[in-house]
């Protein structure tokens, strides 16, 4: 039995398609079936039943699955901890990171990461927060960026930054000029909310519940951009995190006049989660470009 083998198989098992699992190996799809197939023959079972383009776990294949993946996981966490007792900044980072997050922070941050760690690759998925702590759990990230706190005696978390809240208005808005405003001054106004799932979400309906306010919720939306475009358009008001503050002529910002009205930001990790080096270089890096951003602002 070859690891390759059990990466094709894994890769098969994820994609349901022999095609595509052989595109993301980067090897020939009659290679990887071929590999599959010897697989199954020193396994004495049938891994895969195929059903012309797509293929289904048999119920050998859906046991021999999470142990594959654990071999599989157990061969990087080995290498890593080589390469670390080697001193050597190389290998890969795996990062999670939320949507109403990912756009905001890490464009900028990812590229002179880059820069700084050529031997370095980040690769990222963007996802809610549910989602990305699966993933956590499985091994299948190394860390995540979302808002916190998060819950759960198996993960450590680790506070980057607090973004204040601002209630952003199309600029005829009555409140549009103000310094800032109370949400109880917005309680007849219709009210723009991220969907389900998204942990802003509650961090918007915890600021109207400080308030008494019941928001009067018109529409939902999965991102920002859209609710901002929504703003603009006049349908109604909204709540964003800072970094989401954008200049622009069709919307205004307007600070929310609540000291508990913020978003604590930060990096969540298995608790049990070997840390590489390049997984603490990527941390400090963050860490450190927060600290930048933070005396910049103050300096202005």
């Amino acid at each position: 039995m070859q690891v390759h083998q059990l990466r094709y198989f894994c890769a098969v098992a994820s994609t349901r398609n022999f095609t595509r699992a052989a595109e993301r190996e980067h090897v020939s799809q009659p290679s990887l079936s071929q590999q599959v197939l010897k697989l199954e023959d020193e396994l004495g079972a049938k891994l895969f039943d195929r059903l012309g383009r797509a293929v289904q776990l048999t119920p050998f294949g859906e046991v021999f699955l999470p142990r594959a993946e654990a071999i599989l996981r157990q061969l990087s966490q080995a290498k890593l901890e080589i390469e670390e007792m080697a001193g050597l900044e190389k290998g890969r980072v795996l990062v999670g990171a939320i949507p109403t997050i990912a756009p905001y922070f890490l464009p900028a941050r990812l590229s002179s990461f880059a820069c700084k760690y050529r031997h370095i690759q980040v690769s990222v998925i963007e996802e809610i927060t549910p989602v990305l702590l699966k993933k956590l759990q499985e091994a299948a990230l190394d860390m995540a960026i979302m808002a916190l706190p998060i819950a759960g005696e198996t993960f450590v978390c680790q506070e980057l930054l607090r973004e204040p809240l601002y209630l952003v208005l199309p600029p005829t808005h009555r409140l549009a000029r103000h310094e800032s405003v109370h949400l109880k001054q917005i309680e007849n106004d219709s009210f723009l909310l991220l969907k389900e799932g998204h942990c802003f979400r509650e961090n918007a309906l915890a600021a109207c519940g400080r308030a008494k306010l019941q928001p009067n919720v018109v529409f939902e939306s999965g991102q920002f951009a859209t609710i901002l475009a929504m703003v603009a358009a006049g349908t109604g008001v909204s709540i964003v995190p800072h970094m989401a503050v954008e200049h622009r002529e069709d919307c205004c910002f307007v600070p929310l006049a609540d000291r508990g009205a913020f978003r604590r930001v930060g990096v969540v990790q298995l608790k049990q989660h070997f840390r590489s080096r390049a997984q603490r270089a990527f941390l400090e890096h963050l860490r450190h470009s927060v600290r930048h951003d933070s005396s910049e602002q103050l300096a202005s």
